[in-house]
Parts: structure tokens; sequence; C-alpha cells
């Protein structure tokens, strides 16, 4: 470790924002807070700018560490406490008064906070608050923020911070309590678990507290925290892993309260999520998708992400990655991810124990397609809109394009074309007025060989060399029309 002394802000900037790079999980969307007219910035879930690094990663926010100090010895982290590498830390004024310079230059819309451990999970959340609450407070800064909790962190602490964030975030790190003994041994389910249960809980309790409904069910306004065995996931089988995820006992009380501190209302209004290393250890895509769906439906997040190795250290508990990372696996999680959130799928019907991983040539949903052309081709003017989700091409604003459309005319292949729909995929599953585009013999052989004759367009690196340096917010990167594209439909169905 190399500590050094009387370090200038803009070194410290450097190191930290550098080692933030491989943290994914920091998107800035899911909030709407205005200014209040004596303050600075806002906060608009449609209004945040983002920029495009050249990995296709969206770059929209000041992405630091506080510290990449660190007294945990994970090893896959760049940060762990047995790299040599050079330390740094910033102060509570100092994240103030760069996120306030940025933002004033219009070079960020909000703030990613992140860090190692310093000390101890509460003496570095406790300066991360400091800096928080002087953000908001004392620099009346209104926009955007993102903190990541520090799992082990006393729930006090927890419950202060999320009255001053837009959305927090605790990292799972990894999919199996075995795999993050193995890599991780100073981190437990337990103490990652226990602030997610935490967050969820406050959120529904404050919301409502304000008579805030989201569709999701609300819990009573009792926050309970989870004990060690009900927390911990102690072997690698899926079934149990699953099992002990979902089971929630109600062992230590925390005495609630559902008013939020004077000139606070809401409680990480723009919610939780979490992050997932890929690769690093051999779960299978549908172990992990089966955590990420117990997640969604037990711990109300907005959101999974998924990380791509990268093996920094040389570790012989580590895979190699003599291929690069594996983006394109990483790409069918997010795919699949999609498809959990907005398209009404559930992992049990993309994946199972005997087809345990995506096809690295199609994506989930034209895979998932291709095995059940018994349930097609679909009658776009008769459908209904979840079945109109489940047609390769048609995306959630195509769904509903067609819907609205079709009660007031009856779609030709010319209308769908129009509304945006992905014919060269969605000609093989669907009917406009009982016809087919052209004949087309319901085969998944003949249909895997045309869907793979269309090259279709992979992220920013899997099909050229990629570099992991993070983009900078002075670089200047341009992009043509079709890469913005691009970009845009990477996400489509």
């Amino acid at each position: 470790m190399v500590i050094q002394e009387g370090m200038s802000i803009q070194r410290k900037l450097e190191i930290l924002s550098d080692a933030a790079k491989f943290d994914v999980a920091c998107t800035s969307s899911g909030v709407d807070r205005k200014g209040n007219g004596s303050g600075i910035g806002n906060s608009l879930a449609c209004g945040i700018c983002h920029t495009f690094s050249a990995d296709g990663r969206c770059i929209s926010l000041l992405k630091i560490l506080f510290t990449n100090e660190c007294i945990f010895d994970c090893k896959y982290c760049i940060n762990r406490s047995s790299n040599d590498v050079v330390r740094a830390s910033f102060t509570p004024r100092e994240v103030c008064e760069l996120t306030m310079e940025f933002y004033r230059r219009n070079y960020i819309e909000g703030l990613f906070l992140s860090s190692g451990i310093m000390v101890s999970p509460n003496h570095t959340m406790e300066l991360i608050f400091d800096a928080l609450r002087m953000l908001r407070d004392e620099y009346h800064f209104n926009g955007y923020i993102h903190c990541k909790a520090i799992p082990g962190t006393d729930p006090v602490l927890v419950e202060a911070i999320g009255w001053y964030t837009d959305r927090m975030s605790v990292n799972l790190e990894l999919p199996t309590a075995s795999s993050l003994k193995r890599l991780a041994p100073h981190k437990s389910r337990k103490n990652i678990l226990k602030p997610m249960r935490q967050i969820q809980l406050r959120r529904e309790s404050n919301n409502e507290y304000l008579g805030i409904y989201d569709g999701r069910r609300h819990v009573s306004n009792q926050i309970t925290m989870t004990n060690d065995k009900s927390s911990e996931i102690t072997n690698d089988n899926r079934n149990s892993d699953r099992d002990l995820l979902l089971r929630v006992n109600n062992t230590t009380n925390i005495v609630p309260y559902n008013k939020a501190p004077i000139g606070k209302s809401r409680y990480v209004p723009a919610g939780q999520s979490t992050q997932m290393i890929i690769g690093a250890t051999d779960e299978s895509d549908y172990h992990i998708m089966s955590v990420s769906e117990t997640l969604y439906d037990n711990f109300d997040l907005k959101r999974v992400f998924y990380s791509a190795f990268v093996n920094v250290n040389d570790d012989s508990n580590l895979p190699s990655t003599v291929s690069g990372p594996p983006l394109l696996r990483e790409h069918r999680l997010y795919q699949a991810d999609w498809l959990l959130r907005f398209y009404g799928f559930k992992i049990a019907e993309l994946l199972n124990e005997k087809n345990p991983n995506f096809n690295v040539l199609l994506d989930p949903k034209c895979d998932w397609a291709l095995r059940h052309l018994d349930e097609f081709p679909v009658e776009v003017n008769k459908a209904d809109y979840y079945t109109l989700l489940r047609v390769p091409g048609i995306g959630v604003n195509s769904a509903r394009r067609i819907t609205t459309a079709r009660k007031s005319a009856i779609l030709d292949f010319k209308d769908l074309k129009a509304m945006g729909i992905v014919l060269k995929r969605a000609v093989y599953f669907i009917t406009c007025n009982g016809r087919m585009m052209y004949p087309i013999k319901l085969d998944e052989d003949f249909i895997t060989r045309e869907l793979l004759a269309v090259k279709d367009r992979l992220p920013f690196g899997i099909e050229k060399d990629i570099t992991y340096k993070q983009l900078s917010l002075f670089d200047d990167v341009s992009f043509q029309p079709d890469d913005r594209l691009m970009l845009q439909e990477i996400s489509h169905a």
C-alpha cells in the first residue's frame, strides 16, 4: 500500500474516479424532484443528460469512490488490502466542492458515490453521511445522488443516509454465499441482505405514510431485520439458495417512524439496486437469473446490474480471462433481465436445469419463441398486449402503439413498420388480418437459419478490441447517428 501525504484534490480525483470504473450500477433515472427556488440544480427522471463511453456504457454522473483504502481483501477487487496501489481519500468537504464545481460547469447532472472501507463500515459511512448532509443542507444541491451502502453498517446510519439520497444500492457481489466466502471472505450474505431489507421496508413505510402507491404490495410499518440463518446462503444448491433468499424472520426490531426528518419527505425515492460480478465463479445463467428474480420479487429492487468479470489481480482463485471479459454473456443477462422486469416473463420460461445457459447466437426472447412455435403466429389485430410482448421484434412501446392504433384501423405490415416494429424478427411470428407477410414455414430450424442470416448488432467491444479506460469528463467522444441508434437497439426486444 502506498499512501501519499499532502495530495492535491486533482490527484485524488484521478485516483478515485479511476478506482470506481468497475462499478456499473450507476443509472441516474427514476426520480423527479424540482428545485425549491433557493438551491441549485434539480433531478428529473427524463432529464438526466447522458454521454456514452467507448464500450457503450452510460456516463452521466460524477462517479467516484470516497476512498480506495480498504480493510477487506476481496480477491477480485483492485482496491483490496493486499494490493500495492496508491491510496487516496476525499474529505466530505472535497466531495461537496467537486460536485458543485462540476455541476456548475455542466459536466454532470448528479453524483454517484461509492467507497472502499476505511477503518470500519461505520466510520466510512459516517464520513459519507457528512458529505451528503453538507451537500444537501449547506450547499443546497438538489440534483441526483446515488450512494452505495456498505454491508455491516449500523442500521441507524443506513436510515439517516437514505433521506439524503435518491437511490441507494448494496452490492450482492457474487450470486452465491459459497462464492462470496471463497472470493470475499470478509463479507457475508447476512450483512448484504440486511440493509437491502431495511431500505425496502423503510421505503414502503414512507410511501404508505405519504399515500404513494406504486402498484407493489405494502408491508407493515414495523421495520424488521433478518436473522443470521434466514439471510445466509450457505451452499451452491440453486433451490436452497433461492429459498433462503425468500425467507425473512422477524427477530430484531428497529423502532420505526413514518415522519421524515425536517425538510425531508421521501426516503430513497428512486429505489435501490445491486450488482453481481459475472464470470468470476461458475454459476450458470439460470442460477444468476433466479437470484435476480427473487430480488425483484421480494426486495423491491429497481435494477440488478451484471458486471462482466475483469481480471485485474494475479490470483489463483480467479479464472483466466485470456479471451477477455464475458461481455456477450453480460449482454444476454441484461436482455433477460429486461424480459423479467417489463415483458412478464419468468425465469423458468427462459431457462431450466437442463438448459441452464442462454443461447449465445440468439437473444432470449427469440430463443424462447423458437421453442414455443405452437403459440405462433400471433394476429396483431386481435392479440392482447401481453401476448404481443412475447413476439420477437415487438417491444413495450410498439405493443402499446399497436393496441392503440388498431382501435381505429385494421393494421397491416406497412403500419407495423411505421410504428417501429423490427419486422426482420417479427415477420416469422405474426399475421396481419389473417395473413403472413409472405409464406413462411413455422419450422424451428428454418426460422433459426433465417434469423442468424440477419447480422444483429451487438454491444460495442464484443466484436472488436476493447479497453477498460473509464470515460473522462473531458474526453471528446463523438458518435455517428448510426452509433446512437445502435445504443438504443441494445435494449430493444
